[in-house]
């Protein structure tokens, strides 16, 4: 089945430590990769927010690792849009990169939203593949 797209331009989440580098905190670290993909997605229009446990001086040294490879990041740790009409702290994205994601199965069905939502019937699968259920 194609996936249907209906935007051009997505906002992305996106974790550090084991995702845009290897595990290494409080150090940055090695490449894996990341960032030839991540500077696609910007210079394709798509906007990054840095969403890490990381603060102080490690969310620092996060946030110098973008600079340096050149990689512009929409927001830190929130989505700069979302105070004008939510307190919420979760930070609104339309997709988040997390090494600790499940890897979350999406449905298109146009009679029902324009906007993909999760397959629970996959989910499910991959839980009780994964020993979870």
């Amino acid at each position: 089945m194609k996936m249907l797209i209906i935007m051009n331009k997505f906002t992305i989440n996106i974790d550090f430590d084991g995702t845009a580098t290897t595990h290494e905190y409080p150090l940055v670290g090695k490449d894996i990769g990341a960032q030839k993909v991540l500077k696609k997605l910007t210079d394709n229009g798509h906007q990054l927010i840095l969403f890490t446990m990381r603060s102080g001086k490690e969310l620092t040294d996060a946030i110098k690792w973008f600079k340096q490879n050149n990689i512009p990041l929409y927001g830190i740790q929130t989505n700069p849009t979302q105070s004008a009409w939510t307190s919420s702290p979760k930070s609104l994205a339309d997709l988040i990169l997390d090494d600790s994601a499940l890897g979350c199965p999406l449905k298109f069905d146009l009679s029902l939203s324009i906007r993909p939502f999760v397959d629970w019937e996959k989910v499910e699968k991959m839980l009780i593949d994964i020993g979870y259920l």
